[in-house]
């Protein structure tokens, strides 16, 4: 069982704190619980779950587990085979340590940021993924995995540091080695690609409709004349190779807009991927929540949540033919498993519980809110 932790004291989601889209997709099948953490009662409590878990994961800068003294040394003691995860932004040593920040402030620190954006233009901050997020978890969950193999091993604890940057950094692998091999800093370019052409995302028939179309070779290219029936371009001198058509993308960019506005992304996708052509609509949400593909597989779960309703839900990442995994439960309401972690795991007393909520150790609502200060 995961236990996500909150403190009862700032909860920064829109009102009502329990109907956030981000936190109730990205916390479903876990127990949530509040625990103030600077309060001595709060970190004897939560050394108490360390004693009895496996695994604590963290992604404070470096100082915040150490000033509330439960840092890996402390929690060491209290369960030696203990494994600790700090994700902080930029890792636990080094001069910028202690800096914070957000999922776009790592995207501009690992250089993504830099390559995202049209020809000539800034960089785009706002590329619609902060992909310093969700690369964490999938860095973090792989890492964990082997520490645990380690500790059946061994018997022993771990502590990792994980950079959140330094993950994202990986993913930009081949610009830093074009600079390291080649001197070459690499500038932003759009939906263009470096060695296919054409390569864009093009406009098609209907209200803000898109697809893209990606050419990785000679052949392809021909495939794709026949397919749209423009066989003269295969012969044309200016597009009947790579190098050609690489010189010639505004021309051929415009000529292949004006074909694709005549029918709609999805008969785009169609005609050309009949051919073998890696083609693809650019889909909004609507379009992805009722995309038949997807629900035929079973991409999207109906949950019920007791304060934001029932709504699809994107469901687990993979399908396993012997164990089936599936959305158990809801993201946890604020505190909502306090009763059951304080009360059935640790052993505490209605009344030891009643009073943690009276001095705002634990609580179903923001602390701060209780006292009429929140909103």
């Amino acid at each position: 069982d995961i236990i996500r932790e909150r403190f009862p004291n700032r909860v920064v989601s829109d009102r009502p704190y329990d109907c956030s889209p981000g936190f109730n997709l990205q916390n479903r099948n876990k127990h949530g619980i509040t625990l103030d953490l600077s309060n001595d009662r709060g970190k004897e409590l939560f050394k108490a779950l360390v004693k009895i878990g496996d695994v604590v994961l963290e992604n404070y800068s470096p100082r915040v587990m150490a000033n509330f003294d439960l840092d890996y040394p402390v929690l060491k003691k209290v369960n030696p085979g203990i494994i600790m995860m700090s994700l902080p932004a930029l890792g636990r040593s080094g001069p910028d340590k202690d800096c914070i920040a957000f999922g776009q402030t790592i995207d501009c620190l690992s250089g993504m940021a830099y390559l995202t954006g049209y020809i000539g233009e800034e960089p785009m901050l706002q590329s619609g993924l902060s992909y310093g997020d969700p690369l964490s978890g999938i860095n973090a969950a792989f890492a964990i995995i082997a520490a645990l193999r380690y500790r059946r091993r061994s018997g022993k604890g771990l502590h990792l540091d994980l950079s959140q940057v330094e993950g994202v950094i990986a993913f930009n692998a081949d610009a830093i080695m074009d600079y390291t091999m080649n001197g070459r800093v690499r500038e932003r370019t759009g939906n263009r690609h470096r060695s296919m052409a054409p390569h864009g995302c093009y406009r098609c028939k209907g209200e803000d409709n898109w697809v893209v179309i990606a050419i990785p070779s000679d052949a392809v290219w021909r495939r794709f004349c026949q397919a749209i029936e423009r066989p003269a371009w295969a012969e044309d001198s200016r597009f009947s190779d790579t190098p050609g058509r690489y010189r010639h993308q505004d021309e051929l960019d415009r000529l292949i807009e004006e074909w694709t506005l005549k029918h709609d992304h999805y008969q785009v996708m169609r005609i050309l991927q009949q051919a073998d052509i890696p083609a693809g609509p650019v889909l909004d949400a609507e379009e992805l929540v009722e995309e038949p593909h997807l629900n035929e597989r079973g991409v999207f779960e109906t949950v019920t949540h007791p304060e934001a309703g029932t709504h699809p839900y994107i469901g687990m990442f993979a399908g396993f033919s012997k164990t089936p995994i599936s959305i158990r439960r809801p993201a946890p309401c604020l505190g909502e498993h306090n009763r059951y972690v304080f009360g059935e795991l640790l052993g505490l007393s209605r009344e030891e519980m009643a009073q943690l909520e009276e001095q705002g150790i634990i609580g179903t609502v923001p602390f701060a809110e209780q006292q009429g200060g929140l909103y």
